[in-house]
């Protein structure tokens, strides 16, 4: 099941098993049971003695399917399916933490959840391809193993289609907690524990709101802002960090390859090393906190949906953006009933079906060129009268016979019954005529918008949305600076990002020197 080079680096970090692990494997006569199957020996070889497999009881519902747990405990997780791809890693921390690794949480985090009183369920559906579902896989399983009164497992949809069917799963990752739907896409520990923990969020405004006032207070976590928080904390002055997520768009990102001095990697791992650097510093870091207003002033505050209040000299806004929605009947309504926004994610859970890709630049052509090799058949639709991507691009996707490209066409409405997403209607721009095409899945491919609706009425926006900035990154209200794809400058990538965040940090910086300089007193004349 696997190589060589994989099995070695397996047994490396299985040296680092404390606690005996026995895994008991549910299995039938199918082949992806005896793929499963193969793939825990190849376990049980690198595990020093210290793993072993046993046959798991017939009842069981999910087939094939396999519980790791810690010899003589109450201790586990689980898996439905065969975590390979994404999902690998996912195993790998499963089978360390289950057998006493340590986890790597904040300790007051890992008491909280210690802590929760009650019996909980979760059920995450997810695909080997979801560059999202990883985190919120171990996020659980880390939750499980230091309260075993949570119990959890991860479904591979693409191996149990029947289920993910009946429960009209349509995007990744899914959880359900005890039976009722509980939440969808990336997802970290805290976001979970503020879930089942209500009065968490109440308690952690409180403390933010008695945090001294920053010299330079940066909002949001993505590449801008790490390089932010790098430069001004270089700078040794008090900074902070508040981040709904840290990583910020980059990590819904698959590959990145153009990101200057690294030859390849992608969004996951580059959001790590970004918060990774930011931590070699002395930069308070705020996560799960997403601001919903701003107070200008010598001392700016920046007011959190959660309830805090923070205090800063400056501040530097680089919320990003999100993917643009098009706004038309169907869209909110089949929002993860298929409608999707996702293709690497979504993608396999489309398998076989009709789908529709909205865009025709280098996201949506990309998206039809992916799921081109998953589905049954795509339907690009672009509203201009050519598409707009790279033409390598464009004559890739002219290769592929399941692909039908439709121009001049504007997207007027999706349809569904009631549970699903069943078609699409658009109108040919030249002719003014109206038509339906039947499908099972809408991917929404058609650009940014800036996250600035909260700053709507305090500072300058351009006609998009974007925050109008000058040259060293001020905004219309002096001490606030922005960078990144929330601001008007142009080319929205990575590397520019981390560029116009230092350059805001620089100038931030300047601005606390002069304004330092005008608050002392004037020399007597002699």
């Amino acid at each position: 099941m696997l190589d060589a080079d994989l099995k070695a680096q397996l047994s490396s970090y299985l040296e680092r098993v404390v606690h005996p692990i026995e895994i008991v494997a549910h299995t039938d006569a199918s082949a992806k049971s005896q793929e499963m199957s193969a793939l825990l020996q190849d376990v049980v070889s690198a595990g020093h003695g210290k793993i072993t497999v046993v046959a798991g009881s017939d009842d069981k519902a999910r087939k094939p399917s396999f519980d790791i747990t810690r010899k003589g405990t109450d201790i586990g997780v689980s898996f439905a399916g065969i975590p390979m791809g994404h999902e690998f890693t996912s195993l790998v921390l499963a089978l360390l933490q289950v057998g006493g690794h340590p986890i790597k949480l904040d300790e007051k985090v890992i008491e909280q959840i210690r802590n929760l009183d009650g019996d909980f369920v979760f059920e995450t559906f997810i695909s080997l391809s979801c560059h999202n579902c990883p985190e919120v896989v171990q996020a659980l399983n880390a939750m499980s193993v230091i309260n075993p009164r949570i119990k959890v497992v991860a479904v591979d949809g693409g191996v149990f289609p029947k289920e993910v069917e009946e429960r009209q799963v349509m995007a990744v990752p899914m959880m359900y907690l005890n039976g009722q739907h509980f939440g969808q896409g990336r997802t970290n520990v805290e976001e979970i524990l503020a879930k089942l923990d209500t009065g968490a969020s109440a308690r952690a405004a409180a403390e933010l709101s008695k945090k001294d006032v920053f010299d330079v207070l940066i909002v949001g976590g993505g590449p801008a802002g790490a390089a932010a928080a790098i430069y001004t904390a270089r700078k040794g002055i008090r900074t902070g960090v508040i981040a709904d997520r840290f990583g910020g768009q980059v990590l819904d990102t698959l590959s990145i390859e153009n990101f200057i001095s690294v030859k390849e990697t992608d969004g996951q791992k580059f959001a790590v090393a970004l918060e990774q650097h930011v931590k070699e510093y002395d930069v308070d870091i705020m996560n799960t906190q997403r601001a919903s207003k701003i107070v200008p002033g010598k001392i700016k505050e920046v007011h959190t949906e959660s309830g805090a209040v923070l205090r800063a000299k400056s501040v530097i806004i680089s919320t990003g953006a999100r993917w643009r929605e098009i706004n038309v009947p169907g869209e909110k309504e089949y929002r993860n009933h298929g409608v999707a926004y996702c293709p690497h994610c979504d993608g396999p859970l489309f398998k076989g079906k009709r789908v529709a890709v909205i865009g025709g630049g280098n996201s949506g052509v990309e998206a039809a060129i992916d799921l081109a090799g998953i589905v049954e058949h795509v339907t690009l639709i672009e509203f201009g009268a050519e598409l707009r991507a790279d033409a390598v691009l464009q004559r890739k996707l002219a290769t592929l016979r399941n692909v039908k490209v439709i121009k001049s066409a504007q997207t007027s409405e999706i349809h569904g019954d009631g549970k699903k997403v069943n078609g699409l209607s658009y109108t040919d721009r030249e002719s003014g005529q109206s038509h339906r095409v039947d499908l099972e899945g809408v991917f929404v491919q058609i650009g940014l918008v800036p996250n600035t609706e909260w700053l709507k009425g305090t500072i300058e926006l351009s006609k998009h949305g974007e925050i109008e900035v000058d040259a060293k990154g001020q905004t219309s209200e002096t001490g606030i600076f922005a960078a990144g794809d929330v601001t008007t400058v142009p080319y929205k990538q990575i590397v520019i990002a981390v560029g116009e965040g230092a350059k805001a940090a620089l100038g931030s910086f300047d601005y606390l020197i002069r304004s330092s300089a005008d608050d002392e007193p004037a020399a007597i004349a002699a």
